[in-house]
């Protein structure tokens, strides 16, 4: 969990904790700024209780001790931990770009080999344009692979995007290990982190977001909304320079 440990080195604890809500689809914190994070419902479901300890007195905590929930087994304490790290990111907006991840997966990956993943919707477009697409997913749909197939396909791939809910169930490292060395990795989703220490790492792009109306953004996750329904947020992308 290396890549936690340098993500958390980069944080100012000096915030307090103003909010948190675990909708079903996503996690929202408040402290300096919002952070959301995927709850990933399927997998937490399959655990063992109490999934989220200490519930009614989060609010009570500091914001390092949000940020620790990250190291959890517990899916739900991780997702806390991820929004929390993105409440408290610094980011120079200067260095993003309006950029969805599709459209960069699909300018990197056009007729190429490409693993994604996780199970996102532009992936029909994908499949139409790569050579080959190869979804992998923890909770397979009609066509993907099932997780199994991770040392299968990621080495022969050009483009690996990887959703960063792979930090939340602490299996970004590993991903990142079968990936070729010439291949271009793109880190994407709410929970992956804007941050310029993922490049140290062999990640070229983070495709994340930025809140810029909190309480819309924290209204629309209490209410289980999904990414798409989510409303005062920006879509960014931080590219290795």
């Amino acid at each position: 969990m290396k890549i936690l440990y340098d993500l958390i080195s980069t944080l100012d604890f000096n915030a307090p904790v103003r909010d948190i809500r675990q909708g079903f689809f996503h996690t929202g914190v408040l402290t300096r700024y919002c952070g959301l994070a995927s709850t990933l419902p399927k997998d937490a479901l399959r655990q063992e209780g109490p999934l989220v300890r200490d519930p009614g007195h989060l609010l009570e905590k500091t914001s390092e001790d949000l940020v620790r929930m990250v190291f959890s087994d517990s899916i739900l304490e991780a997702a806390i931990g991820m929004a929390a790290i993105n409440s408290l990111l610094e980011l120079d907006q200067d260095r993003c770009v309006e950029l969805n991840a599709a459209e960069l997966i699909l300018e990197k990956g056009e007729g190429k080999n490409i693993s994604v993943i996780g199970h996102f919707p532009f992936l029909p477009r994908v499949r139409q344009r790569a050579k080959n697409l190869w979804v992998i997913e923890k909770n397979p749909m009609e066509g993907d692979y099932p997780e199994s197939d991770y040392e299968r396909f990621i080495p022969q791939s050009d483009v690996v995007a990887i959703t960063g809910t792979s930090l939340t169930n602490h299996t970004l490292e590993k991903l990142l290990g079968l990936s070729h060395p010439k291949a271009y990795i793109v880190l994407l989703g709410d929970t992956a982190p804007l941050s310029p220490v993922l490049f140290s790492y062999g990640i070229n792009a983070v495709s994340g977001t930025r809140v810029v109306d909190h309480n819309m953004a924290l209204w629309c996750v209490s209410q289980g909304a999904n990414f798409r329904q989510i409303r005062g947020i920006r879509k960014l992308t931080l590219i290795k320079p």
